[in-house]
């Protein structure tokens, strides 16, 4: 973070072009290694204000329905690839003017919307995504292949006569994993699924790639990408959603007050279950810069939101000063699964969106009120 803490709103996500563009450079490097293309999730990161800017590295974007379809469509203008558990019958065809690429959940949908698919006016070049019953991930509500999971189709139920108009397959079965569980997928998607792969034209690996982090195994991802490209002659994809924006973000806040009730609180004006609902939800901790632990520094806090939920605790921190009203806090890591989840509960506002530019320029993108809160109700 090299930004003036007190020169943006408060709060407001700030997220630095700087490091948005690093990510992306190792992204690309992988793409000139192997020709493969990697797309942009945006159940993860939306701020379509930087997909001009996404776009210069990536191929374009998936989308989890109609409107993240359209949304990459106009802001970014490259592939739009769709996915859903289920296509609603009302939106299917405005679907089909955004998309370049359908994946479907199920070989039932597949047959309920092919005719409508191949009398389109456009080519669209349609999937279905498998589920190969093999998972690293350990939380179930995370975990796309747990027991009587709703995604994908499993070997058992797989339809190989069903496969005239499809060219492809999708897994998704990764969250937040390094390569080396990537390269174990690889292995019995192999052994489930080569018969029908030899019949396909391309493979998307899905997302949960964490290619962006520090410790992350390229060589591992490559291999992986060469295996499907040099077996069977696939066009490989990759959808990272939070990979893209890993470690870009930051969300600044402000101390409201300060109290004791068996220990220090101080109430902020950014909230857990409104602006960071992942930190309840996962559940995790998310870093403050210039803080500790509890009881790690001299002074130590429950920090908690402004809602008047009981339980919109962020979590304890130790400082090295006591708070006081009117501190600027700094929450790291959040530009992904902030944004795209973020809610206004109990009217509390949404932070602003601020784009931290390679020039140094602090560029409020968007600022919310009260009409924001309203026009979601009725």
């Amino acid at each position: 973070m090299n930004f003036d803490v007190h020169a943006v709103p408060s709060p407001s996500y700030v997220v630095e072009e700087k490091l948005l563009i690093s990510n992306l450079e190792k992204m690309k490097s992988i793409i000139d290694q192997t020709g493969c293309k990697i797309l942009l999730a945006q159940k993860g990161f939306s701020m379509f204000n930087v997909y001009p800017l996404l776009g210069q590295y990536l191929h374009g974007v998936t989308s989890s329905g109609l409107f993240e379809a359209r949304l990459g469509y106009e802001e970014m203008g490259k592939e739009v690839h769709t996915y859903a558990p289920a296509f609603q019958e009302d939106e299917f065809d405005e679907i089909l003017s955004y998309s370049d690429h359908l994946v479907f959940n199920s070989f039932a949908q597949w047959k309920k919307f092919k005719d409508r698919v191949q009398k389109h006016d456009k080519s669209i070049a349609c999937g279905i995504r498998i589920n190969p019953e093999y998972s690293e991930i350990e939380v179930d509500m995370y975990n796309p292949c747990f027991d009587y999971s709703r995604f994908g189709v499993t070997l058992e139920n797989f339809e190989p006569d069903e496969l005239d108009g499809i060219s492809g397959l999708h897994f998704h079965t990764m969250c937040e994993q390094n390569s080396d569980t990537l390269w174990r997928t690889i292995q019995i998607i192999d052994e489930e699924f080569g018969p029908y792969l030899e019949k396909m034209k391309w493979i998307n690996f899905g997302g949960g790639h964490h290619i962006t982090r520090a410790d992350y195994d390229i060589d591992a991802l490559i291999r992986s990408i060469r295996f499907m490209q040099d077996k069977y002659g696939l066009e490989v994809y990759l959808e990272p959603g939070e990979a893209v924006a890993l470690n870009t973000g930051f969300l600044v806040a402000t101390v409201l007050d300060t109290m004791q009730n068996g220990m220090d609180i101080a109430i902020l004006d950014t909230s857990a279950a409104c602006h960071m609902p992942d930190v309840l939800e996962m559940p995790y901790r998310p870093e403050i810069i210039g803080a500790g632990t509890a009881n790690e520094k001299a002074y130590t806090y429950r920090l908690g939101g402004p809602t008047c939920l009981a339980g919109d605790v962020i979590g304890d921190y130790s400082f090295n000063q006591p708070l006081k009203p009117g501190d600027r806090l700094v929450f790291c890591d959040m530009a992904h699964y902030s944004m795209v989840k973020n809610n206004t509960f109990n009217g509390v506002n949404l932070p602003s969106i601020v784009l931290h530019t390679v020039d140094n320029e602090i560029n409020v993108v968007k600022q919310f009120g009260y009409e924001d809160f309203r026009q979601r109700l009725s």
